[in-house]
């Protein structure tokens, strides 16, 4: 990445792809309360995904306002990270892909609120609050399910040992951006560490890293997404509803 309208985009896209993701999850989820929780869930990050992807195509000053860049991109001009893409399989993977990319959005909206751009601090500041109810939520999931039935912690497992690598892109290093995310490691390491203890959940060790998503290259699945999340706006081009 490069620059203020780089970082913002790759952080709308986050914050995009991972509302689609969880939205899927409606009238699917294990029990009603979770099935609401995690359409709340996605309403946040889509909120967040329009106030980042407004403000991006402001920077970039090429005429694309929040819908253009949402609709009219093909995955190769998508910036975000691998780890939201992926599909939710089951819901311990789902919960897993919260519980991480909330610990990583946390720590970041919370510096970028402090920033000195007063539209990105805004925006962070609003940002955080909502993601500390999404950590909170998925640790909760997290531990429930690691320390449950010998069933839900096999389960639990797999799902940390298949999203763990995908971890590691949040934290690129990116000194030109208004926060650089590799600053916000250590504070990630500090939520996650001790909740997967309680889960009794070994976090992995694993070198492999699968990266791209931050320069276009992404995995088959976002093809898929953005295909189903765009096909009513490219089917009725400028409709005003």
């Amino acid at each position: 990445m490069n620059g203020p309208f780089d970082f913002t985009l790759a952080l709308g896209d986050d914050a995009l792809i991972a509302a689609q993701r969880l939205a899927e999850w409606t009238t699917r989820a294990p029990e009603m309360e979770e099935d609401i929780a995690l359409a709340n869930i996605a309403l946040d990050q889509l909120g967040a995904a329009r106030l980042l992807l407004s403000y991006a195509g402001e920077l970039e000053s090429a005429g694309r306002d929040e819908d253009a860049l949402a609709y009219l991109r093909d995955d190769r001009e998508f910036r975000n990270a691998l780890l939201v893409e992926l599909p939710n399989d089951d819901f311990a993977v789902t919960m897993a892909k919260l519980f991480f990319l909330a610990a990583y959005q946390l720590p970041l909206y919370s510096a970028l609120a402090g920033c000195a751009d007063e539209r990105l601090a805004a925006i962070g500041a609003k940002a955080r609050k909502e993601s500390a109810y999404h950590l909170d939520h998925g640790a909760l999931w997290v531990k429930r399910l690691g320390d449950g039935t010998e069933e839900s912690h096999r389960r639990m497992q797999a799902a940390v040992d298949q999203v763990w690598p995908y971890t590691h892109e949040l934290f690129a290093a990116d000194p030109a951006a208004p926060v650089d995310p590799a600053t916000v490691r250590t504070a990630f390491d500090e939520v996650v560490g001790p909740v997967l203890a309680e889960a009794t959940l070994t976090q992995p060790d694993s070198a492999w890293a699968p990266a791209g998503g931050r320069a276009g290259v992404h995995t088959e699945h976002l093809a898929f997404l953005l295909a189903e999340m765009q096909v009513l706006h490219r089917a009725h081009p400028g409709a005003k509803w």
